[in-house]
């Protein structure tokens, strides 16, 4: 079983993860009634990236789903971007 497609719900926006040929792509999905579907890539994650290239852009996404410090990193533990990180991965194949 592959699983293709995730909903993460986020502080203020939903990211949606995608698995895509070479790894997947986490982006923020808004609907609007003016100009309908509009998707933002956040970031993307290759199967052949190193853990901690992808560490980084996870802290990239946990900041859309957790939201930001006063310094402006995620307002999250260091556990809690490693289970963004395991939720992109799986979908990504990691």
């Amino acid at each position: 079983m592959k699983i293709k497609h995730i909903v993460i719900e986020g502080h203020e926006e939903d990211i949606t993860v995608r698995a895509t040929d070479d790894g997947a792509v986490a982006s923020v999905v808004r609907m609007s009634r003016a100009e309908g579907r509009f998707d933002k890539v956040v970031a993307e994650f290759h199967r052949d990236e190193s853990r901690e290239a992808r560490y980084a852009k996870a802290c990239i996404v946990a900041t859309r789903v957790y939201g930001t410090d006063r310094q402006g990193r995620p307002a999250a533990t260091n556990s809690m971007v490693h289970d963004v990180l395991n939720e992109i991965d799986r979908i990504a194949g990691c």
